[in-house]
């Protein structure tokens, strides 16, 4: 981060999930699998998923609405609203960010969706970041979210066991307003080698929608599963490793990862020494909640206590694309 630009912070967080709660017994009724077959293999025991009436933006809106709320800011005084996200109201367009922001009442701020998956809010982190460093922005709001049990194909075992819907915010702003939260570095990156990994394959600019591709529900996720994970592995370990550099461990307060799978979090962390203890999982609960995966841990684990002053927090995730991003906060 420029030393000389504008230092950012974490004024507020905030979440939003589903109060419909779909545990593993659910999907036997559709692929051979088991609750011990997916704990096993997942660490995951339920998640949440939206219902007929319900929409990805109510949980948006929610969530947003959290972060102001707990930063003291009206949302009329919101400068601009980006939400990541691969699953919102509509396929394109228009913008969750603009139903966001008239759900919100923030009639003066900007508003613009970002596609970067599992990644997303860390990406959403950078872009706020910079606008409120080069002074044209003072008050950005950021939120991750998924409606994704609406884009998987529940004949799929490789992947909709795995996925929950949810959302988190994060409301950015100088740190000399704030006092919180301080944004110490960011890095983001991607791999277009590995997009085929998680992908819709069919539909969308390609080609026309049509019954044989809607029967096959191959414009639904697919997942290569083993090359995710090793993927996942030597990334998250490589995102740690990034944060951690020139750090003192005694300063790390805790390790806020994206709940992507507990394997591959407990094989990284292990990999790295970091202790159980400092690195928070909730994907037992949530699932992989994609783009709300982090900003939901990270609004859990403060309302638990667990961030600490002047103490770091490491944020990392990764996903489609491929992308990746993390970034260390000085709380």
């Amino acid at each position: 981060m420029n030393s000389s630009a504008i230092s950012v912070g974490l004024a507020g967080l905030g979440f939003s999930i589903p109060e419909h709660v779909v545990d593993n017994h659910y999907f036997t009724r559709f692929v051979e699998t088991s609750d011990e077959w997916i704990v096993q293999r997942t660490g995951i025991k339920e998640r949440r998923w939206l219902q007929p009436g319900e929409k990805p933006s109510d949980l948006f809106t929610a969530a947003g609405k959290m972060a102001l709320e707990r930063a003291g800011l009206a949302a009329s005084e919101v400068d601009l609203i980006v939400v990541c996200t691969v699953s919102g109201d509509h396929q394109g367009t228009p913008a969750s960010a603009c139903i966001v922001q008239e759900n919100l009442g923030a009639k003066k701020a900007a508003a613009f969706d970002l596609q970067a998956a599992c990644a997303g809010f860390l990406y959403g982190l950078q872009v706020g970041v910079q606008f409120i460093q080069s002074g044209t922005y003072q008050n950005v709001l950021v939120i991750g979210g998924e409606c994704l049990s609406r884009i998987s194909d529940i004949y799929d075992r490789n992947s909709v066991i795995i996925f929950g819907d949810g959302a988190g915010a994060a409301l950015l702003q100088p740190h000399s307003v704030c006092q919180q939260g301080l944004i110490e570095a960011i890095t983001i990156g991607a791999d277009g080698s590995g997009a085929a990994y998680i992908a819709r394959p069919r539909g969308g600019g390609i080609e026309r929608l049509t019954p044989d591709i809607l029967s096959e529900g191959t414009h639904l996720i697919r997942m290569q599963g083993r090359e995710v994970y090793r993927f996942a592995v030597s990334r998250m370990t490589r995102l740690m490793r990034w944060a951690m550099e020139g750090q003192k461990e005694e300063d790390l307060a805790l390790v806020v990862p994206h709940q992507v799978n507990r394997r591959i979090l407990e094989t990284a962390t292990q990999k790295l020494g970091f202790p159980e203890e400092k690195v928070y999982i909730n994907i037992d609960r949530f699932g992989n909640t994609s783009a709300g995966s982090v900003p939901i841990a990270m609004c859990e684990a403060e309302d638990a206590g667990l961030f600490e002053k002047d103490k770091l927090i490491i944020i990392a995730a990764f996903g489609s694309g491929l992308t990746w991003g993390a970034a260390r906060i000085r709380w």
